[in-house]
């Protein structure tokens, strides 16, 4: 067993090809092998998003706090609020953040796949973020 105390763990930015604005990540957990789970606490600031992107396995989100936008490729974003959870089915294109007015964090749960969770695709553009939501 391993317990990790509230603060022994520093909070990091993400790479910044993959996310607009103001990120930061916490670990929660990246088990190791032969278990596969990775979660992390993401904190949004408002407007800030990430890119495109899918996952090998799927991936959950529980909303902590706040409110935001998650898009599947093609159709308009859609709001989620603390309280929400969100299951992306393994390898659908999808980006979610934070609203544009309103900071948001979740706790983002996904399960890697080799030595991958994610697979980064092209940036969100302006007027699909901004496209109004469903």
């Amino acid at each position: 067993m391993d317990i990790h105390p509230v603060g022994s763990r520093p909070t990091t930015g993400p790479n910044p090809a993959y996310f607009t604005g103001s990120v930061s990540f916490d670990p929660v957990i990246d088990a190791p092998g032969p278990a596969r789970v990775n979660a992390l606490r993401v904190s949004f600031a408002p407007g800030a998003r990430t890119a495109w992107h899918t996952h090998p396995l799927g991936q959950t989100l529980y909303i902590l706090s706040g409110a935001g936008l998650v898009a599947l490729r093609g159709e308009a974003p859609r709001r989620i609020r603390a309280g929400d959870s969100v299951w992306i089915p393994p390898g659908e294109e999808h980006w979610h953040g934070a609203a544009p007015e309103t900071a948001m964090v979740h706790l983002a749960i996904q399960e890697k796949q080799g030595d991958s969770a994610a697979d980064w695709l092209e940036q969100v553009s302006d007027a699909d973020y901004l496209r109004a939501p469903e």
